[in-house]
C-alpha cells in the first residue's frame, strides 16, 4: 500500500516557491519563509497569485508529486501533470470500458453516495439525543435507503440522474438542521455552489475542490485519465472521472464540516462576504480548515473491500487502484466506497 506523505498548503497569496537542489524554498515579500526536503511530500496545494519555478514544476512532473493551484477563495485553476502514466492503450480501454459498463458504474455510483449519506444522518442523530429536527431527518434517511436500492436497479441513466438530483436536494434542504452552532452565520437553507451564499457552503466547497484534487492525483498516479468520465458530463476543463469518485465520499467533507462548525473551531471572523453576496473561507478561516483536513486524512479505518486499515488520505488511491484494475479487466465490477 502508498505510503502517506505531506501536503503543503500555500496560502500567503505573496509567496514563491522554488527548488534549491533537494529542497523547497518559499519566499515571501523578497524574505525566505520556508525551507523543506521535497523527499517528504506528496502534493503541493497552492492557494498564491505569485505562483513557483519551472524546475519545482518540473521536478514534481518527474516524481509524481502533484502541484495544483487554486484561487485564495477555493476555486480550482490548474494542475501540474507530466508524461501520462500507463499508456495510451490504457487510456483507449478506459474509454472502452466506462462507456460498455455505465449503467452498472452510476447505477452503484448514486447507490453509494446515498448510502453513505444516509449514514451521515444517522450517526448525527446518535450523536445528539435531543436532535430538534429528528423527525424530518429520520425520514429522510428512510428515503434514502429506499431510493439507494431503486438505483441498484434502474437502468435508465436520466432517471438515475434524477434519482440522485433529488435526493442531493433534499438533503441540503435538512443540512441546515444538522447544525447545532447558533451563531447566526452558520444558518444555511440549501446548497449554493458557483458562488456559495453561505458560511456553510463556503466550508463545503472548499473541502470538496480539496477532495477532488486529491482523488484527480490518485487517478492520474495509477494511469487513467481524470478527465474520462461516466457519470457526469464530459466538458473541457472538468476532471469528470474525479467529479464521478467524489460522489461516494463527499460525505467525509460533509462530515467534517458539521464538525468545525458544531464544535466551534470556526466563527464569523473566519469568513469574508463580497460585494457580490459570496461568502469565502478568508485566510485564517482557510487555515483552520486545511489544519482539520490534513487531520482527518491521517485517521485509520477498516477499508471494506481491501480489508486492511488505512488512513483516510490514502482513500482516493485506494479507490483509484480498485477503478483501475477493473478497466484493466483485473477485476469484475468497481467496488465504491461504503462507510461503516
Amino acid at each position: 500500500m502508498r505510503k502517506l506523505l505531506n501536503t503543503l498548503y500555500i496560502t500567503d497569496e505573496n509567496a514563491y516557491l522554488s527548488l534549491d537542489g533537494e529542497t523547497i524554498v518559499c519566499k515571501s515579500e523578497g524574505r525566505e519563509a520556508l525551507k523543506l526536503p521535497f523527499s517528504n511530500l506528496e502534493n503541493i496545494v497552492c492557494f498564491n497569485y505569485m505562483g513557483c519555478s519551472p524546475a519545482l514544476m518540473g521536478k514534481c512532473s518527474e516524481s509524481g508529486v502533484g502541484l495544483a493551484f487554486f484561487t485564495p477563495q477555493g476555486r480550482f485553476l490548474a494542475r501540474i501533470s507530466g508524461c501520462v502514466q500507463g499508456n495510451v492503450y490504457t487510456r483507449v480501454r478506459q474509454i472502452e470500458v466506462l462507456q460498455a459498463r455505465k449503467i452498472e458504474l452510476i447505477q452503484n455510483t448514486v447507490a453509494a453516495k446515498l448510502a453513505n449519506t444516509r449514514a451521515l444522518l444517522e450517526r448525527s442523530l446518535r450523536d445528539y439525543s435531543d436532535f430538534p429536527a429528528r423527525e424530518r431527518v429520520e425520514s429522510l434517511a428512510a428515503a434514502l435507503k429506499m431510493r439507494a436500492e431503486e438505483a441498484l436497479h434502474e437502468e435508465n441513466e436520466e432517471v438515475l440522474r434524477g434519482i440522485e438530483g433529488n435526493c442531493a436536494k433534499q438533503y441540503f434542504g435538512v443540512f441546515g438542521a444538522l447544525i447545532r452552532n447558533p451563531n447566526e452565520i452558520f444558518r444555511t437553507y440549501g446548497r449554493s455552489k458557483h458562488p456559495p451564499l453561505d458560511a456553510v457552503n463556503a466550508v463545503l466547497s472548499f473541502l470538496y475542490a480539496m477532495l477532488t484534487n486529491d482523488i484527480a492525483s490518485a487517478l492520474e498516479s495509477v494511469g487513467l485519465d481524470s478527465y474520462i468520465g461516466f457519470f457526469h458530463t464530459l466538458r473541457p476543463g472538468r476532471p469528470s472521472l474525479a467529479c464521478d469518485l467524489v460522489e461516494e465520499v463527499r460525505h467525509i467533507a460533509e462530515r467534517l464540516t458539521l464538525t468545525l462548525i458544531n464544535l466551534r473551531q470556526l466563527d464569523e471572523k473566519d469568513f469574508a462576504k463580497q460585494i457580490t453576496g459570496a461568502v469565502y473561507l478568508n485566510d485564517d478561516g482557510r487555515k483552520k480548515v486545511l489544519k482539520a483536513w490534513q487531520e482527518r486524512k491521517r485517521e485509520v479505518f477498516l477499508h471494506p473491500v481491501l480489508r486492511e486499515k488505512i488512513a483516510y488520505g490514502l482513500l482516493p488511491f485506494a479507490q483509484a487502484n480498485l477503478l483501475a484494475k477493473f478497466v484493466r479487466g483485473e477485476t469484475g465490477e468497481y467496488m465504491p466506497y461504503l462507510a461503516r
